[in-house]
């Protein structure tokens, strides 16, 4: 699936990423009439590297909203009260506000599971209450697989006039704890994380605003959703009628129209929108088989690397992905890897620890072997020392092409869980040398080496000198980390140094331990959403 990489010409999408064969699911509607290029050109993609400037952006687009437009919200979960802003509005509100103007607004959060398991069942229903009131259709969807979720994460505006269409993709949930900015001193209304994280974690997180032919795509991939006729509650698993009724949710939610025209091209990104759906039964109406979509582009992509990967993921483990890095070190001797991860898992209990701590464990440790001093794994703290909860889902090949969403890099995302993610390739080459880092006629892209720096810019607390060169930039990260590792282990003495990197060191698991956390960690913590003839095969 990798293809050819060799001297040349620049290369284009075709290159990158999938064509429909290559997608895989043809139930989709997303790729009629385009076969081979299942992508769409011309759009203008901006990323959003901040809860606080997502929200704020957000807010502004839905308030922009009139009668006859449409607005389309999925995600994992919603807290109604969570404020987009210092004065509000609440994400409740400001949904209700536009269903009151005439706005057609459509929702599907995840149906999530009691607060008593550590979910946020009551959340969900408070903010569909909110808005169904206000005349809008907002629904718990468990249209899941066992022990799934819904996870995509996607707002999403049409206008009547049909200017001016609107996405937001990527990894920022509309609830408590997103509403962080660059400082890193957390959300007003904190997140539940672990207690290492303190009463008010710290929130590193990215979210992509679209604009151009790509939203009908995104438009597309919610309406399928929506129109599917599964009933909304697993048989065996339903909640009590009483809950679903104080949700005031539509008995029949009516079904959602063809998307119809993309918007008009206004930008220099082509544009790739990728899934995740589990196979099962009943089989979703708009992918038979499932679609792995996501995992199949990093087949693609990791396959072409020869420079630098960079990755920002919230756990970053599997033994099948690891096989896929590994492959990719070993094709590419030059090629260095750096992966951004959270300090500590989100829950770090005496059953959940171990589970989760095990699967990043065993990752590393086999990427390690295979190439020592070519992979360096970090972590973040702000300022006060406090550790930064990566929620962020970022990968940047060569600084060619670029991938945020809401997929994370495990199997449950690649297989098990609904996510949508998109990939990003500027026509437009950036000039600053190196201008071909990988020496494969690719050529450095504007939009994915931008991405890098200026994230690289905030994590280091640094310009852009000395971070243009993948290795060079490399061995800064690294140094960054050594210094202000030094300075902790020397008591805090002195000023603090630049940047917010540390090295990254996973807590043992016990090998008494290990005996109860790999069933665990497979099962349930990282299951396998595949047709049984694909992991038969290890195949995607």
């Amino acid at each position: 699936m990798s293809g050819t990489v060799g001297p040349g010409s620049v290369h284009g999408p075709s290159d990158w990423f999938l064509s429909a064969a290559e997608r895989g699911n043809p139930s989709t509607a997303i790729d009629v009439g385009r076969e081979p290029a299942a992508w769409t050109v011309g759009n203008r993609v901006e990323p959003l590297a901040h809860g606080v400037d997502y929200f704020a952006r957000l807010a502004a687009s839905i308030a922009r909203a009139r009668e006859g437009d449409q607005l389309f919200v999925s995600d994992w979960r919603g807290d109604e009260d969570e404020l987009l802003g210092p004065e509000g509005p609440s994400v409740g509100d400001l949904l209700a506000a536009a269903a009151r103007r005439g706005v057609e607004v459509r929702g599907l959060l995840w149906r999530s599971h009691p607060q008593a398991l550590g979910f946020n069942q009551a959340e969900q229903g408070e903010l569909a209450r909110t808005v169904n009131e206000a005349g809008g259709e907002v629904l718990l969807d468990e249209r899941v697989r066992r022990t799934g979720s819904h996870h995509q994460k996607l707002v999403l505006i049409r206008r009547i006039d049909g200017d001016d269409q609107v996405a937001f993709v990527g990894g920022i949930d509309l609830c408590h704890g997103r509403r962080d900015d660059a400082e890193h001193l957390g959300d007003p209304q904190a997140e539940r994380l672990d207690p290492s994280y303190g009463p008010n974690p710290p929130w590193h997180d990215l979210q992509a605003e679209v604009h151009g032919p790509a939203v009908a795509d995104l438009a597309e991939s919610f309406r399928e959703r929506w129109n599917d006729p599964t009933p909304l509650e697993r048989r065996g698993l339903r909640l009590p009628r009483i809950v679903v009724r104080a949700t005031d949710e539509p008995a029949e939610p009516a079904p959602l129209d063809p998307v119809g025209p993309p918007p008009a091209p206004v930008g220099r990104h082509a544009v790739q929108v990728l899934r995740t759906y589990p196979a099962k039964r009943p089989a979703y109406p708009f992918a038979h088989d499932g679609e792995r979509s996501i995992a199949r582009i990093y087949e693609k992509v990791l396959g072409r690397a020869r420079s630098l990967i960079y990755v920002e993921d919230q756990y970053f483990w599997s033994d099948e992905i690891a096989l896929l890095y590994e492959q990719a070190l070993r094709r590419a001797p030059n090629l260095r890897l750096i992966v951004v991860v959270p300090r500590h898992p989100d829950r770090n209990g005496r059953i959940s620890g171990p589970a989760s701590r095990l699967g990043q464990l065993a990752m590393m440790e086999h990427l390690m072997e295979v190439a020592p001093d070519r992979l360096a794994v970090f972590d973040l703290e702000n300022g006060n020392a406090d550790a930064i909860y990566v929620h962020a889902k970022v990968v940047i090949i060569d600084d060619v092409v670029a991938l945020i969403g809401s997929d994370n890099m495990n199997r449950r995302s690649w297989t098990h869980d609904s996510e949508l993610s998109i990939a990003v390739l500027d026509e437009e080459e950036d000039l600053r040398e190196p201008r071909d880092p990988a020496g494969t006629g690719d050529r450095a892209r504007r939009f994915a080496r931008d991405l890098r720096l200026r994230l690289w810019r905030e994590h280091l607390g640094a310009d852009d000198d000395g971070l243009l060169d993948p290795i060079e930039g490399f061995e800064r990260w690294r140094r960054a980390a050594a210094v202000l590792d030094a300075w902790h282990e020397g008591g805090r003495r002195g000023p603090r140094p630049a940047g917010r990197v540390r090295s990254h060191r996973t807590r043992p698991v016990p090998a008494w331990q290990r005996i109860w956390a790999w069933p665990l960690y497979r099962s349930v913590v990282d299951p396998d959403g595949r047709p049984r003839r694909l992991r038969r095969q290890h195949r995607f």
